[in-house]
């Protein structure tokens, strides 16, 4: 029996999916793509003769009885995620659900959109003395939140917060955020699209990125990063350090015998 492959599709560019998640849609028989977010121009790597199925428009059950039908017949079967699946995928169930139909998969990991937000802002999250910590998260809707993960809890740990699926309700954000601890001046980007043709940066503090946003409609399709990395002065790292002694290299502290 074929395995099916569950592959993160990258965060939108072609290029950024990986060398073994392309190579497996070269030799497809049937891909399964999540057609909401999912670049269409990645379904040029197919095979001419591969059937591609859009899940946008597919129910749970219609879309493993597709990969059910399709390993039965020993097609090779590619079920193509955006980003990387293990960030708000929704690929347990898929998973739990192919392991009670005996049906063999494995999973192909993706760059996810919070990475290319970073790559798109040319920014590094953690910052010595700044934010060791990255907070990947998103603001209830109609997936709930637990209460002790709401955005007013995590905001008191000042990290770096990376905020998916949230953009359409960016004022609500900004006032959990403000009422868990970021002062107004807190500085904030929106990244759309990231990495895509269109890609869009917006950049600002917690108390003008609102107005900001809504003067280019963005709703949708946007990452929201916010903490003083993206503003601050920090420390070099010790890694490079002249003076830092690691296991590859003796440096300038080391004391006499």
């Amino acid at each position: 029996m074929n395995t099916v492959y569950i592959i993160g599709a990258g965060p939108g560019d072609p290029e950024l999916i990986t060398v073994k998640g392309q190579h497996l849609l070269q030799k497809a028989d049937v891909i399964i793509y999540a057609g909401s977010l999912v670049n269409p121009a990645l379904l040029n790597y197919a095979p001419s003769n591969c059937k591609i199925y859009n899940s946008a428009s597919m129910t749970l059950d219609e879309v493993i009885t597709t990969i059910k039908q399709s390993v039965d017949k020993n097609l090779r079967v590619v079920r193509l995620h955006t980003g990387d699946p293990a960030i708000y995928g929704a690929i347990q169930e898929q998973m739990d659900a192919l392991r009670k139909a005996n049906i063999d998969f494995e999973i192909i990991p993706g760059v996810s959109s919070f990475l290319a937000a970073a790559a798109a802002l040319k920014q590094e999250y953690t910052l010595p003395e700044i934010s060791q910590t990255v907070i990947i998260t998103r603001n209830a809707g109609r997936t709930p939140v637990p209460e002790q993960e709401n955005l007013k809890s995590l905001a008191t740990h000042k990290a770096t917060m990376c905020i998916f699926l949230s953009i359409h309700m960016l004022d609500e954000v900004v006032k959990e955020l403000i009422s868990g601890g970021y002062t107004p001046e807190t500085p904030i980007a929106i990244v759309q699209k990231a990495s895509w043709p269109e890609q869009k940066i917006i950049r600002g503090q917690l108390n003008n990125i609102v107005e900001k946003v809504n003067r280019e409609k963005i709703n949708r399709t946007a990452m929201i990063v916010v903490g003083h990395c993206l503003d601050s002065q920090y420390a070099l790292s010790r890694l490079y350090a002249p003076e830092f002694t690691h296991m590859y290299r003796q440096g300038t502290d080391k004391k006499d015998d």
